[in-house]
């Protein structure tokens, strides 16, 4: 995939399932994810959830599934509300908000996140 492709609303809209969605995120601009250097776990649940991990180092972003012990954060919410989310249709903000997504661990580095999630 190339991370130097920045992704349209159209982009956004083709995705359809988890994987494609977490692809798009570890495919992201380079500028976006620069100085963030952290591990991050994704926890999904319902119909195709499960556990992904994002390892974001020196500009680049590698995604692996399964869990790792080493997360300075895990992201829970539900997949169909991942998927909203990576599409443009909810917030970041508003699903954390709403108590959609759960944020444990580094508060400030689900801050600088926000940028690839949505």
């Amino acid at each position: 995939m190339d991370t130097n492709q920045s992704h349209t609303r159209e982009d956004m809209m083709a995705i359809t399932t988890i994987q494609e969605a977490l692809e798009r995120i570890a495919g992201s601009d380079p500028a976006k994810v620069q100085g963030i250097d952290a591990v991050i776990l994704f926890d999904l649940s319902g119909d195709d959830g499960g556990k992904w991990t994002l390892t974001v180092k020196d500009g680049t972003v590698k995604l692996e599934e399964g869990e790792t012990a080493a997360a300075a954060m895990t992201l829970s919410m539900s997949a169909a509300d991942f998927l909203a989310m990576t599409q443009g249709e909810l917030n970041p903000m508003a699903a954390f908000m709403q108590g959609k997504l759960k944020v444990a661990g580094d508060m400030s580095l689900a801050m600088k996140l926000q940028s690839i999630l949505a």
